[in-house]
Parts: C-alpha cells; sequence; structure tokens
C-alpha cells in the first residue's frame, strides 16, 4: 500500500499542526475563508427562508387564536333578527379588544331593544286611540242617521226646528270631538316663535274676567309666577279645568296661584262630589269619562283632561288631581319656574 501523506498548509508544522508563527497563521485564516466564502451566500438564504416561514407560522397561529373570538362575535350578529332581539351576545374572556367591542355591541342591542319596545308601545297607543276615535265618532253618526232616516220616512212627524235642533246639536259633538283631536295633534308642532315668558297670575286674572260662570270664581294670586311657555296652551288648560270645576261644582270655585324656588302652581279646586282615589289617574286616560261627568254633560268628549296632562308635559310639568279642602276635585298644573333678576 502507498504510504499515507497529509498535507498541511504553508507554515503550519507536523509535530502539532500549530502555525510557526504570525505571517502563517494569516496565510491560514485566508485559506479557510477562501474554502467558505463560496458557500456563504446559500446558507445565509437558507437561515432566511427558515426565518420567514417560521414568522409565517407563528403570525397565522397568533392570528388565528386571537381572531377565533371575532368569528364567534361575527356568527352571533349575523344570527340577529329584529322581531326577536337577543339581550346579547357572549363576551370572550380573552382578548381585551373584543372583550370591549361585544360590551359595545350589547349596549347598542340594548338601546336598539329600547327602541323596539317604545315603538311597540307607540303602535299600540295608537291603534288604541283610532279605536277610541271611531267608538266616539259612531254615537253622534248613528244618532244623525236615526233622525235624519225618521225625518225622511215622515217628513211631517218630525216639526223641522226640533230636527234642525237635534241635528245640529250632533253636529256640535260631531266638531268638538274634531277640534280636540286636532288639538291633541297639534301639541308637538308649536314653533319656537309661540314660547315666552308668561305671567300665570296675570294669565288667570284675564282668562276668569272674560268667562261667565254660573258659579263665582275665588282667586287667591301670589306674583312672581312666570314661566316660559305658549299662552295659548296654558290658556286652554285653565280653560278646561274651569269648565270641568264649573260642572261639578254646587256653590263656589277657587283658583289659586302659587309660587316656589322652583315651580309655579295653578291649582282649580271644587265644592263638588269629588273624584275618588281609584279614579284619579283614570280620568286623564282618552275618552274616558266618569257617571258624574256622563250626567253632567252629555256633549263632553272625555278628551279635555287628556290634552291639558300632554300639554303639561310638553311644558316639563305635571297635572295631578287630589281632593279638595271643601271635598271636591282639586287639579294642580306644576310648570318650573322662571327667576326673574332682583332690582335694586
Amino acid at each position: 500500500m502507498p504510504a499515507c501523506t497529509s498535507v498541511l498548509p504553508a507554515g503550519v508544522s507536523p509535530a502539532g499542526a500549530f502555525p510557526a508563527g504570525p505571517r502563517a497563521v494569516v496565510e491560514a485564516v485566508q485559506s479557510l475563508l477562501g474554502l467558505v466564502r463560496p458557500r456563504l451566500p446559500l446558507l445565509v438564504s437558507l437561515e432566511t427562508a427558515e426565518l420567514v416561514a417560521l414568522n409565517a407560522w407563528v403570525t397565522w397561529k397568533v392570528s388565528g387564536w386571537l381572531l377565533r373570538p371575532l368569528d364567534g362575535v361575527s356568527a352571533e350578529l349575523s344570527r340577529i333578527d329584529f322581531a326577536h332581539l337577543p339581550a346579547g351576545i357572549s363576551v370572550p374572556r380573552r382578548a381585551q379588544e373584543i372583550t370591549r367591542l361585544s360590551r359595545t355591541i350589547n349596549q347598542a342591542l340594548g338601546r336598539v331593544q329600547r327602541a323596539k319596545e317604545e315603538l311597540e308601545d307607540l303602535a299600540r297607543r295608537q291603534r288604541q286611540f283610532a279605536s277610541d276615535v271611531a267608538h266616539e265618532l259612531r254615537t253622534p253618526i248613528a244618532g244623525l242617521r236615526v233622525q235624519l232616516e225618521a225625518a225622511q220616512q215622515d217628513p211631517g212627524g218630525m216639526p223641522l226646528p226640533e230636527l234642525l235642533e237635534t241635528t245640529l246639536g250632533q253636529v256640535d259633538r260631531l266638531e268638538t270631538i274634531t277640534e280636540d283631536i286636532l288639538g291633541l295633534a297639534g301639541l308637538p308642532n308649536c314653533s319656537s316663535a309661540e314660547w315666552r315668558q308668561v305671567d300665570l297670575a296675570a294669565l288667570v286674572k284675564a282668562e276668569v274676567a272674560q268667562r261667565t260662570d254660573r258659579r263665582p270664581v275665588r282667586l287667591r294670586i301670589t306674583h312672581g309666577a312666570v314661566v316660559t311657555a305658549v299662552p295659548s296652551q296654558i290658556s286652554r288648560v285653565l280653560t278646561n279645568l274651569l269648565n270641568n270645576a264649573q260642572r261639578h261644582s254646587t256653590r263656589v270655585v277657587c283658583v289659586e296661584v302659587r309660587v316656589d324656588p322652583v315651580s309655579v302652581e295653578i291649582a282649580v279646586s271644587d265644592d263638588g262630589p269629588g273624584i275618588a282615589e281609584a279614579d284619579r289617574e283614570r280620568v286623564f286616560q282618552r275618552f274616558t269619562r266618569l257617571d258624574d261627568a256622563r250626567r253632567l254633560d252629555r256633549r263632553g268628549t272625555g278628551l279635555g283632561l287628556a290634552i291639558s296632562r300632554d300639554i303639561a308635559h310638553a311644558h316639563q310639568g305635571t297635572l295631578s288631581v287630589e281632593e279638595s279642602t271643601a271635598g271636591g276635585a282639586r287639579f294642580v298644573l306644576r310648570l318650573p319656574r322662571v327667576r326673574q333678576p332682583e332690582t335694586g
């Protein structure tokens, strides 16, 4: 066999394979770099590709982990129906951003649910109102038909003046109902130009002075009763309350105007039979007429107190009824007071 020979770089001693001197070391390093340099770009490219692949895999995993709760939220939102709104969607325990998003969505769903309930209640009240209007209009229309058909079948059976009087009475009732319905429809439509500062003490005095009532009206006035209101609407409330008190009073009607630091109060009292506590809210419902009201005023519509309360609410106030000191009814209108600047 031929003898094995070892080839060492120049300057390296066979004994220990250590450089013979500094110059030999430099030459040895240069020789090794010359062997490695052609493979360096390939190694760098391979390592770069591995890093890119690892980064893509990690990103894909992390994104899937983070977006998995969002997929659940999207799935729940896609199943929501306005007819059957859920109380809310599930809130993930991880991913704080998605948790906050879910809570925001639940708050929005809550607002939508409340709006839906309000719309349903409004639709229900509108249907009830239409039914009540039809019922109230049916009575005078039916009365007119009966009288006119009777006169048609027997022209000489009823004297013309009597026929005209009865038919005109039914027409008056129809006109009153129509005006009250139009009044209800026009409450929210007051322009800003109609609102002004009103002295309720002066308004009450003027309203009472122009009336010709069968019962005297006793006034108890406190000055400084200034509110921001539509004068015509407050006059209508006062007219409705005075008409109601005159119907039920036996001797006298009392009107008081009181002032406290935050509100102004108008109270209209009578000494009649009063209103039972169980009926004190019911009288403000539309087309509601108690037995005494039907007996004392057959042409009433049952809308006067309902309109009056709606006007009070439109003025950020209240209208309630309680027992008067004389035993009758005491209707109390309260409105926010406008504080006047003090003068020296």
